[in-house]
């Protein structure tokens, strides 16, 4: 078992920045690609970005691509997500989530994932 813990979620501007951390106990994030998932009301849970055990692959949904920019730190045990220009549309509940599996051939749906966090809620408003 791998408990998930987001942080760094808050309210803030339109153009403004936020950094979503995630952090494991259990196990350590190094045994895992690492996924971020987001969830508006009323709305399904949604793909926003996944990297690899490495760090070498990154791939991100078309709506946060040049905006958003996920990277690891084994050592310190964390995944973050700089979100950059953020628009009220990218208000949220934001998820991490772990899989174990490589994600050659799964990445982009929450079924892709094994163990998941309580979720940090992200506002902006403009």
């Amino acid at each position: 078992q791998v408990q998930l813990v987001e942080s760094g979620g808050g309210s803030v501007q339109t153009g403004d920045s936020l950094r979503l951390s995630c952090t494991s106990s259990g196990r350590t994030l190094s045994n895992f690609a690492v996924g971020w998932f987001r969830q508006a009301p009323g709305k399904e849970r949604e793909f926003v970005s996944v990297i690899s055990y490495s760090g070498g692959r990154t791939y991100y949904a078309g709506s946060v691509e040049g905006r958003f920019t996920i990277s690891r730190d084994n050592a310190k045990n964390t995944v973050s997500l700089q979100m950059n220009s953020l628009k009220p549309e990218d208000t949220a509940v934001y998820y991490c989530a772990v899989r174990e599996a490589t994600i050659d051939h799964g990445r982009y749906y929450p079924e892709d994932y094994d163990f998941w966090g309580q979720g940090t809620q992200v506002t902006v408003s403009s």
